[in-house]
Formats: C-alpha cells, sequence, structure tokens
C-alpha cells in the first residue's frame, strides 16, 4: 500500500529525528560526553600551600568540565582512609590524593586500584598501591637549594639542626636533597634532626629543647613553613637572633619575617597552583589515553630578601 507523499515525507523526517536523538544519547553514555567527577583528598585545608593547590585544581576542572569533590583529612589518616574508600563506592571517575601518610594510605589507594578507579597523588607520594601519576614540586632540587643557600650564609661551617617530618616522601626528598648539599661543606654538622609534625607549635617546642641542648647552634632547616616560623618563635624567646633559619613554601608569613631581617633568612618556594593545574592536565590526558610519566616533577626556587617582594605581589 502506497503512503500519500506528504505523509510519507512527514515519516521520514520523524524517523531522521529520532535516530538523531539516539545516537546523541547513545554518544553521551559513551564517555565522551559525559562530565566526569573527579574525588579531591586533600592533606588539609588551613596551609596557604593547599589553598593554592585546590585554586589551581578548581581553576583547571572548571576550564575542563569537571565535577570535583573535596575532602580534607586535617593531617587524620583515620580521616584519609575512609575519604578515599567514600570516593570508590561513589563510584567518580579518578581520585586524587595528598597523603597524610605515604604508607599509611596504601590500603585505601589498593581499594580504588580494585575498583579501576585510576589514583594520582599531588604533593606526597604514595609507597604502597598503584598510582598513574605523582605530581609534586621536585622537592629534591628544592632540599638542595636550602641547603646550600645555608651554607653559604654560614661560610661553610658550624652546627646545624633539622625540624623533621619524615613520615611524608615529599619531606623525605627534601631532607635528601639537603643533606647531599651540605654534605660537600665538612665545616658543617647535623647536631639534631627531630620530628616537628609539620604543625608551628610542635616545632617551637622540638626547636625550643634542640637550642638549649646546643647554645651554639648556627643554623636550621625547616622542612616546611609552620617547622621554620615554629623554630622562628623559639629563637625570639631564647633571643637567639644570630642564628640563621631556612624554610620550605614562601608562604605570606615565612616572607613577612624574611622582609623583617628576621633569622629567618631564606625559602625555598614551591608553586602549588602549578601542581594542582599540572594534576588536572594529567587526568585529563588519562582520560583521552594518552600515556601519562609517573612522576611530573614542578619547579622551585629561592626566595631571600632580595626578591621575597617580588613574591608577595604575585
Amino acid at each position: 500500500m502506497n503512503r500519500p507523499p506528504l505523509v510519507h515525507c512527514f515519516f521520514l523526517i520523524f524517523l531522521f529525528l529520532s535516530l538523531s536523538v539516539i545516537g546523541c544519547t547513545s554518544r553521551k553514555e559513551g564517555g565522551t560526553s559525559k562530565q566526569k567527577t573527579i574525588g579531591v583528598a586533600l592533606l588539609t585545608r588551613v596551609h596557604v600551600f593547599y589553598k593554592d593547590l585546590e585554586e589551581g585544581i578548581r581553576q583547571e576542572a572548571a576550564a575542563r568540565g569537571f565535577r570535583l569533590v573535596f575532602t580534607s583529612a586535617d593531617f587524620d589518616l583515620g580521616k584519609q582512609i575512609p575519604q578515599v574508600e567514600d570516593f570508590v563506592t561513589q563510584k567518580v571517575d579518578a581520585i586524587v590524593v595528598c597523603p597524610v601518610d605515604s604508607k599509611g594510605i596504601g590500603n585505601a589507594i589498593k581499594a580504588a586500584n580494585h575498583a579501576s578507579i585510576p589514583v594520582f597523588t599531588a604533593d606526597i607520594a604514595a609507597d604502597e598501591g598503584e598510582v598513574v601519576s605523582h605530581i609534586a614540586s621536585d622537592n629534591v632540587a628544592g632540599g638542595r637549594l636550602a641547603g646550600e643557600y645555608l651554607a653559604k650564609v654560614l661560610n661553610g661551617k658550624g652546627k646545624i639542626a633539622i625540624i623533621n617530618h619524615p613520615v611524608v616522601t615529599s619531606v623525605l626528598d627534601r631532607v635528601k636533597g639537603f643533606r647531599e648539599a651540605i654534605a660537600k661543606f665538612p665545616g658543617i654538622v647535623v647536631v639534631s634532626d627531630v620530628d616537628g609534625d609539620a604543625v608551628r607549635d610542635r616545632a617551637m617546642q622540638v626547636s625550643s629543647d634542640i637550642l638549649q641542648a646546643h647554645p651554639d647552634l648556627a643554623g636550621i632547616f625547616g622542612i616546611n613553613d609552620d617547622s621554620a616560623l615554629g623554630a622562628l618563635d623559639a629563637t625570639e624567646t631564647f633571643n637567639r637572633k644570630n642564628l640563621v633559619i631556612i624554610g620550605y613554601d614562601a608562604t605570606p608569613p615565612a616572607v613577612k619575617a624574611i622582609l623583617e631581617d628576621s633569622p629567618l633568612k631564606a625559602d625555598v618556594i614551591q608553586y602549588p597552583k602549578k601542581i594542582g593545574t599540572a594534576t588536572i592536565d594529567a587526568i585529563d590526558r588519562y582520560f583521552h589515553g594518552d600515556k601519562i610519566p609517573k612522576v611530573i616533577p614542578v619547579e622551585v626556587g629561592i626566595v631571600d630578601k632580595t626578591t621575597a617582594s617580588a613574591v608577595t605581589s604575585r
């Protein structure tokens, strides 16, 4: 039976539109147009460094059309493990972790591996579990810069201390680079290497103990600015203005202390926003099937009184 020409025309138009809708839906469900969700497990939201890191992640994710879910562990591994496990339950498309403890986070990462969710680490690496890529400052190079600067200021001799926090790989790398640099100066002796928990009040306590035990201490390397500023608090308490402190991060309070001619003379500067954007870029490339380097280093530098003004105007 022949259809009337006008009815046949309408039938063809309806068929074409129906197939177009089905095709669009199918493409979205295939993954290229579907919005990807990324879970981000931060170490903390208190430090300026992590605020800048989060900003970099947010800016780049917005540009790429990703949806973000943030959590903060507040330095508590007991909080971070269930946060990552919750991302697995939510079936996010990728996970970014800034581990509280490089080894302790391993089982949570393995849970994501088991669920075939790609995991990326930012700033701090993980010792266990499969990670697609680690994006962080070149901390070994940063440690070397700190060691070289301290050795120069001390003219290659003196007793020094390290305010450490050895449970995270980024700090281990900083101390490694620092020790490599000062090893070239036999007149410099490390008389104390203690864990300040990477927080200011604890760093002040351990620094006070060191200053009492070593009245002739010449220098301190703080593995982050909370450690360096805690050491600075201790030197002010004991009126040890002749001591040299080198920090790490170049946060505004540290830069201010450098400009004020305090014992804090220099800081290794990181670029956390760049770490954030580089992390999202790596995830996006992974989604598109690109081969991603296991480690993506981000540059570092040194800030002292001659360059600190430029940092404050960034």
